[in-house]
């Protein structure tokens, strides 16, 4: 009953809020929601779509936003975790992440907003929340997240930097690729303000993820500007080249997985790149994500770790490839192993952001193979490839184009 409560007087106060913010009144305000005044409110506080949607217009707000701000229940993690001190939670919040338990950490970050009392602490929640967010593939809560970290006033400038890091790599995940940009540039001329109170090693690290991800977001721009490909590439290369030298010294030094699994992304980029501007012929280039492929045969066998995921991107490289500079049953051939392989990376590692690249760029073989007039089995989606593809719209706005026309062009949403 407490519950149902709750539900009711959170969705009283949109109501009223509405009325007010439109200077309604009850009775005009009824009738913009289509509800008897009696009965504005249900029962058990469980609002239908049509009253959130109209929630939503009264308040110039989106439907995601009221339906999220409505339903949510802000004492969820409290019941759980309560009576932990904030030192504790946040133990259990790394804990949970290295055995990759991210549900874990979202309920662990929720109750460390809960019980922070200073500004070092509430950012402390917030990364620990969006870690979990992002290791769940929810991006863009990951990127909500970050942003209302970002609002905290008193953050000290090195964690407000880190913040920033974050924001860039979660606009890079998303797709927002001139945001993506902007910040890491912006950051890489800010470092000099930071340094000072960084380790050599932090110092090198953030340099070189910052390098990491403004270059990738060029590099993927090649596909949204054909027209502006050189300077795109270009650019782009000299970041991936700086990223990879530091990566690799720093993997070198401290011998270091996570190192070696980034210097190896930036190697595959730079396969990607030589063969946009010209300097590596693209059959040679293919052959060499081939070739490196080969070390990863059977990635169900091998541990879940930065490194296979590094091979997974090596697969992304050659779609992208192929794509762009072979034709016909070569293309073909090529992207149906690499696109393959990105798959099968991808459900080892619970990849989201690997899953909707493989798919899109399968979707988009077949459509080449479609135009030109070759015949082709269809897409064989069993049951957890639906669930996969469900997934990957929900978490990338912009595959969901993408995701409606592969299940259809699949028929698995046929009635029976």
């Amino acid at each position: 009953m407490h519950a149902t409560a709750d539900k009711r007087e959170r969705l009283g106060r949109f109501v009223d809020l509405a009325r007010v913010y439109r200077g309604w009144t009850k009775t005009e305000l009824s009738a913009a929601l289509h509800r008897d005044p009696t009965k504005l409110i249900p029962q058990s506080g469980n609002p239908k779509l049509d009253l959130i949607a109209g929630i939503a217009d009264a308040l110039d707000w989106t439907i995601g936003d009221v339906a999220e701000s409505v339903c949510e229940n802000p004492t969820a993690s409290e019941g759980s975790y309560a009576g932990i001190g904030f030192e504790r939670l946040n133990e259990m919040s790394l804990k949970a992440h290295r055995s990759a338990s991210f549900e874990d950490m979202v309920s662990i970050g929720q109750a460390m907003l809960l019980v922070a009392d200073d500004p070092v602490k509430k950012t402390t929640a917030f990364t620990r929340l969006s870690g979990g967010f992002n290791g769940m593939g929810r991006y863009a809560n990951a990127l909500r997240v970050i942003q209302a970290a970002l609002t905290e006033p008193d953050i000290p400038l090195a964690s407000r930097f880190m913040l920033h890091m974050n924001l860039a790599n979660a606009h890079y995940t998303l797709w927002h690729l001139v945001e993506a940009k902007s910040i890491a540039g912006e950051l890489l001329e800010q470092m000099p303000l930071i340094e000072d109170s960084l380790s050599d090693k932090h110092r090198r690290a953030r340099t070189a993820f910052l390098h990491y991800v403004r270059g990738n977001a060029m590099r993927r721009m090649i596909a949204e500007s054909p027209n502006s490909l050189e300077l795109h590439a270009g650019r782009a290369r000299e970041d991936i080249l700086a990223s990879r030298s530091m990566y690799d010294d720093l993997a070198e030094e401290h011998s270091d997985s996570y190192f070696r699994g980034l210097a190896n992304v930036c190697a595959g980029a730079e396969l990607e790149l030589d063969a946009a501007l010209g300097s590596l012929d693209p059959v040679e280039a293919t052959d060499r994500i081939l070739e490196g492929l080969d070390q990863v045969v059977d990635p169900v066998t091998m541990e879940p770790d930065i490194e296979l995921e590094s091979w997974g991107w090596w697969a992304i490289f050659g779609c992208n490839i192929a794509l762009r500079h072979l034709e016909g049953e070569l293309m073909q051939r090529q992207m149906a192993v690499f696109t393959n392989k990105a798959i099968e990376i991808g459900e080892r590692l619970g990849n989201w952001a690997m899953r909707e690249r493989a798919f899109t760029l399968e979707h988009f073989r077949r459509q080449q193979a479609d135009l030109s007039g070759v015949r082709q089995e269809p897409w064989p989606l069993d049951e957890e490839d639906i669930r996969v593809i469900t997934g990957t719209m929900g978490r990338f706005p912009a595959f969901r184009e993408v995701g409606w026309q592969i299940l259809q062009n699949a028929r698995v949403l046929e009635a029976d």
